[in-house]
């Protein structure tokens, strides 16, 4: 089978799951009536297409052609199969990963429990058709490190984000440490996280509704136990209150303001951007106005900031308080 350039495909091997056909097409995991899924962890730069060749991931002559590889078996996937998920394949992460699992990194297994390995699945994008080489790959970049935060504050909050409080999880019903919960103790803190959770994406919502349409960012730091919670995310937010943000940033935002909530922690956001009406180009040169608001938070609530705020940089006057708006 060739490519559309003609070129024989090669083994871009970062892909997870059961059957391996021939022309060593991605492994799929597939199970009786359940919904058919692909896998694939993506090299998102050349420096680690270099590094992860020493581990046989891949066999591409270079990064340009192992992206137009990677780009096929996309292509194909989506075609092929229901759900089509990638994720960053990191090689340090990779590398640790076997060497915590006495793995070894050139034995395909090894990277097949590397891209389904559980505690990982918050890195996992939804990919639908975007262009690999546009903005599909720093958001993969992107969803690495919001990963990693997830994980954090998950366990800041016992496994009540993952753990089968909000997102489901373990069927086990055990806690941080393997051990047995009681069944009235797990409920009551699923309880408690999902409140926390509830309240976080109401103060997101309310400091959009306060902000009005408009191009933004919101900028977000927890001072949390064993480093400092952060987030970040892009937001268009049209006239009619309709609001367009990448799914992995928003469940990122919610997540962080849940932590900080429900444990009562020091915090402080910035929502800045260009305030005014998505119009015509010479409309929006002459509506679109520079702004930028602060809050912080130190308890159960989210007021205005009570003073000028610099945040990673960005500038901003203690915002609008959050209770008068609906």
């Amino acid at each position: 089978m060739t490519s559309r350039k003609g070129r024989a495909r090669r083994n871009s091997d970062c892909t997870a799951g059961g059957l391996r056909p021939a022309l060593r097409a991605p492994h799929r995991r597939r199970a009786e009536g359940a919904e058919q899924a692909f896998v694939i962890g993506v090299l998102t730069s050349a420096a680690d297409f270099a590094r992860a060749r020493a581990h046989g991931v891949c066999d591409a002559p270079d990064y340009e052609h192992y992206l137009a590889d990677t780009a096929e078996l996309l292509a194909d996937a989506l075609e092929r199969f229901e759900t089509v998920r990638a994720r960053m394949f990191h090689p340090q992460d990779f590398e640790e990963f076997c060497l915590l699992h006495g793995l070894d990194p050139a034995e395909p297994a090894a990277r097949d429990r590397y891209l389904v390995n559980p505690p990982l699945q918050t890195q996992l994008l939804a990919y639908q058709g975007e262009e690999l080489a546009g903005d599909f790959l720093p958001r993969l970049v992107r969803a690495r490190e919001n990963g990693l935060t997830l994980c954090h504050a998950d366990l800041l909050l016992d496994g009540g984000l993952y753990g089968g409080g909000l997102h489901g999880g373990g069927a086990d019903g055990g806690g941080a440490d393997g051990g047995a919960v009681p069944e009235e103790t797990d409920e009551e803190h699923a309880r408690w996280v999902r409140a926390a959770y509830q309240r976080g994406s109401e103060v997101f919502r309310r400091m959009l509704v306060g902000a009005g349409a408009g191009v933004y960012e919101l900028r977000l730091q927890v001072d949390a136990p064993g480093g400092k919670l952060t987030a970040a995310a892009r937001v268009l937010q049209w006239e009619d209150g309709v609001v367009r943000i990448n799914d992995e940033d928003l469940e990122l935002v919610c997540a962080v303001l849940c932590a900080g909530l429900a444990l009562e922690l020091p915090a402080v956001a910035v929502l800045h951007g260009s305030q005014g009406s998505h119009g015509s180009a010479a409309a929006a040169a002459e509506h679109f106005l520079p702004a930028a608001w602060a809050w912080s938070s130190g308890g159960p609530d989210w007021a205005p900031a009570a003073r000028p705020v610099r945040l990673d940089g960005v500038a901003a006057q203690p915002g609008y308080s959050l209770g008068t708006v609906c």
